[in-house]
C-alpha cells in the first residue's frame, strides 16, 4: 500500500506566506524559502505552494518565488495559481515546480485539464478545488480563491476532472479552513469514492484530524498553520500516525 502523505502548505500572497480562517483575515505566517528549508529538513513528504492572489488579480504565479523556494527542496513541489494555459505550467516546472495545480482557469475552460495532461501527464497535474456547503444543496465549488460561488456541485465536479485527466485532487473544505475543528469526513467519504489520490486540506488541528482524515479515504494529509507555528513538528505526526497503524516514510 502506497505510504500516506504529510503536506505542508504555503499560502503565499505579496511574497509571504499567510493563513487566515475560512480564507479571510489573513496573517503573516513567514518567508516561504524560510519554511521550505525547514519543512524539506523535518521530512515533509511533498510542499504545496499557492499564490492565492493570481486568479484574482488576472496574472500568473510569481515565478521568481518558486525558483527560491524550489532551490531548497529535494521533495516533490506542487505549484498554483493564475495557471491558465499550457505556456503557463511550462514555465513553473521549468522554474522547479514537479506538478502544478489548477482551479479557477479549470472551472472556467475544463479542456486546460486535458491540454496539461497531454503536455505533461496526469501525474503532474493537481486539481484543487474549494467547496463550502450549502445546507441545501451541498456542497458547492467556489472560485477565484474563494470568493466566487457557482452553483457546481463538488462531487460533479471531482468525477468530470478525473475523466479530463487530473491526476490528483487537492480538495479544500472552506467551512473547515483554518478553523483546528478537524477535517469535512463526510465530504472525504465522498470524493474517495473517485478512483485517483486525494488531498484532504482545511481543518487539521491535532494529531487525531489526520488519522481520521486518512481513515475516511484521503491519500494525503495538507495543513498550515499548525505546521507553520509549530504547534505540531511533522517527525511527531508521522509517529502518530504510525502508531496507528498507518504507512509513512520516517
Amino acid at each position: 500500500m502506497p505510504a500516506k502523505r504529510v503536506i505542508p502548505c504555503l499560502d503565499v500572497k505579496e511574497g509571504r506566506v499567510v493563513k487566515g480562517v475560512q480564507f479571510q483575515g489573513l496573517r503573516d505566517l513567514g518567508h516561504p524559502v524560510d519554511l521550505a528549508r525547514r519543512y524539506d529538513a523535518e521530512g515533509a513528504d511533498e510542499l504545496v505552494f499557492l499564490d492565492i492572489a493570481a486568479s484574482l488579480e488576472n496574472r500568473g504565479t510569481r515565478e521568481a518565488w518558486v525558483r527560491a523556494v524550489a532551490r531548497e527542496l529535494s521533495i516533490p513541489f506542487t505549484v498554483g495559481g493564475g495557471v491558465s494555459s499550457v505556456e503557463d505550467a511550462r514555465s513553473l516546472l521549468r522554474a522547479g515546480a514537479d506538478k502544478v495545480a489548477v482551479n479557477t482557469a479549470a472551472a472556467l475552460r475544463p479542456s486546460l485539464v486535458s491540454e496539461l495532461a497531454a503536455a505533461f501527464g496526469r501525474q503532474c497535474v493537481v486539481a484543487a478545488v474549494d467547496v463550502r456547503r450549502d445546507p441545501d444543496l451541498g456542497w458547492r465549488v467556489h472560485l477565484k480563491g474563494g470568493t466566487e460561488p457557482t452553483g457546481r456541485a463538488a462531487l460533479d465536479w471531482l468525477w468530470e476532472l478525473a475523466d479530463l485527466g487530473a491526476g490528483e485532487f487537492l480538495l479544500t473544505s472552506m467551512d473547515r479552513d483554518g478553523t483546528g475543528d478537524g477535517f469535512d469526513l463526510p465530504l472525504l467519504d465522498l470524493a474517495s469514492q473517485i478512483p485517483i489520490p486525494l488531498i484532504a486540506s482545511g481543518g487539521a488541528g491535532t494529531a487525531a484530524h489526520f488519522v481520521e482524515a486518512l481513515e475516511h479515504g484521503a491519500d494525503a494529509v495538507l495543513a498550515a498553520t499548525l505546521f507553520h507555528e509549530n504547534r505540531l513538528p511533522i517527525p511527531r505526526l508521522k509517529a502518530r500516525l504510525a502508531q496507528h497503524g498507518l504507512t509513512v516514510r520516517i
